[in-house]
């Protein structure tokens, strides 16, 4: 059973901000691939690369999820353990789930995770989204 992580995404208004910003990263340095570089490393690895993804909360929301492909534990430059979490570069939208703010990331259980969206809300505005969500309506 797949094992699944979730995590902020400090300083993005919406899915299109985050995929923008993707972009333009891999752009600039498309042989890296997309990476997000986390403090800890997850111990349950072997749960998650390949079957689990990431699951990123917005605006207090989770809105989509990306696969993990890998985790690649390294030492920076000031000695300090960190790891780079690499990701699928599709984003899939999800339901959208209500999540209260917290640090770093956390694991997610498949039964916890919200399922991809269907037809309901494709294609409306993000406010719009939003707003029904906020009324359970979504």
């Amino acid at each position: 059973m797949p094992l699944h992580l979730i995590k902020l995404c400090v300083g993005v208004e919406s899915v299109e901000d985050l995929e923008a910003h993707v972009a333009a990263r891999l752009a600039m340095a498309p042989a890296a691939g997309q990476r997000h570089t986390t403090r800890m490393v997850p111990k349950r690895a072997d749960e998650i690369v390949g079957q689990g993804s990431l699951y990123w909360v917005i605006k207090g929301q989770v809105q989509v999820r990306q696969k993990v492909l890998a985790l690649e534990p390294f030492t920076d430059g000031e000695g300090i353990g960190r790891c780079h979490i690499v990701l699928e570069p599709v984003f899939v939208r999800t339901q959208w789930q209500p999540r209260r703010a917290f640090q770093g990331w956390r694991y997610l259980l498949p039964e916890e995770a919200p399922p991809d969206e269907g037809e309901a809300g494709a294609g409306l505005p993000a406010m719009l989204r939003r707003e029904l969500a906020d009324l359970g309506l979504l």
